[in-house]
């Protein structure tokens, strides 16, 4: 009696065992993702199902190339094409590298606008490199209240929405250029316009946003096989380069595996690897940001847009508007692209959950 007493005690220690998997959990899992299946469906499901971090649409997880995981919402699948917000910026950055690489525009030269440029302007000692990095010194507050009065709002939506860039141009500068850091969709505009620019000079409306398309497609989209990559422009022919291109999760994902090869794809460089190197390296006023990139460093802020707690050092995300994530983790061989819908005062748990993605993979 003593001895089953014992047994049935034995038989009852430790933690109890998790949960069955939710009915179908394990069929959005690859064969091989890389690490146990259950584990990896169990904080996939969470993505979807855990309270408080918003609506997961879409996700899509690469393990050195391959998917091992793909999953999407109710009224949403592997074609639907979402907006990136933010995530836009990562792709303009890498346009821009393209015609740096060109020899068509010099990363510390003056940035080519041409209001900037007149004799005694503080803005004409603006840079590209100072652009890149969001550290203008412009007028360009992001998420400022009232919202209505954001420049960003302003600019997409309001008084600036007819002509974008040409709005984001015009703003007066509050700080010396290159002192300070202040991430911006408006400056991203800007990034696209001096492209287009480059691309139609003195071209009107229609042809400027057909050239832009066409090199879009020539030079990133086309290659990468991203089919449903397009964006949105202005009335100004400009390209919505810091907030609207859109992509289904797929494409997302292989603009994130391209990255983690250092701009190349099947062996192809479209972009010089010293490019992506510079859009991964800490801006000198901001050291969780590249160039349109975020770091997995810690801001030395109130600001905590990856987990830099928990590593890897390596990480790097392009992040969009209500919780938009495209995580890239070289030293583990991870792409991670998450879409969906949550609110600020949830993205922290959204990133925890994130950030249990990437902790079950090790170092490759």
């Amino acid at each position: 009696m003593l001895c089953g007493l014992l047994l049935a005690g034995c038989a009852q220690s430790g933690p109890p065992p998790p949960p069955p998997l939710p009915e179908g959990a394990l069929e959005v899992i690859s064969e091989n993702p890389g690490v146990n299946r259950e584990t990896l469906a169990r904080a996939v499901d969470a993505l979807f199902t855990r309270e408080g971090i918003g609506e997961t649409r879409a996700l899509v997880v690469m393990h050195r190339g391959e998917v091992a995981a793909e999953r999407y919402g109710e009224g949403f699948d592997a074609e639907t094409p979402l907006v990136g917000w933010s995530m836009s910026k990562t792709v303009t950055a890498v346009l821009v590298g393209m015609l740096v690489a060109d020899g068509r525009l010099q990363l510390d030269g003056p940035a080519p606008v041409a209001i900037w440029q007149r004799a005694g302007d503080p803005r004409g000692e603006i840079t590209l490199r100072h652009l890149l990095q969001m550290r203008s010194g412009l007028r360009h507050d992001e998420k400022s209240e009232p919202v209505y009065t954001s420049p960003e709002v302003r600019m997409m939506f309001l008084d600036g929405s007819a002509d974008m860039a040409g709005w984001a141009e015009a703003q007066p500068p509050d700080h010396a250029a290159g002192s300070t850091f202040a991430y911006s969709t408006n400056t991203s505009t800007i990034l696209a316009d001096i492209a287009t620019n480059l691309i139609a000079p003195d071209a009107p409306p229609d042809e400027r946003q057909q050239a832009m398309e066409l090199f879009l497609n020539s030079r990133l989209a086309v290659p990468l096989g991203m089919k449903s990559m397009r964006g949105e422009y202005d009335a100004a022919g400009t390209l919505a380069g810091g907030s609207f291109i859109w992509a289904n999760a797929r494409d997302w994902a292989r603009f994130g595996e391209f990255l983690r090869h250092g701009g190349s794809v099947k062996g192809a460089q479209l972009v010089p690897r010293r490019w992506i190197d510079f859009m991964k390296s800490e801006s000198p006023r901001s050291p969780d940001y590249g160039a349109q990139l975020w770091l997995n460093r810690s801001s030395g802020e109130d600001r905590d847009e990856l987990f830099a707690e928990q590593g890897p050092g390596d990480a790097f995300a392009a992040v969009g508007h209500l919780g938009q994530y495209m995580i890239v983790v070289p030293s583990r061989g991870l792409t991670i692209v998450r879409l969906g819908k949550t609110d600020q005062e949830e993205r922290k748990a959204l990133v925890d959950a994130l950030a249990e993605i990437v902790a079950l993979y090790p170092a490759l």
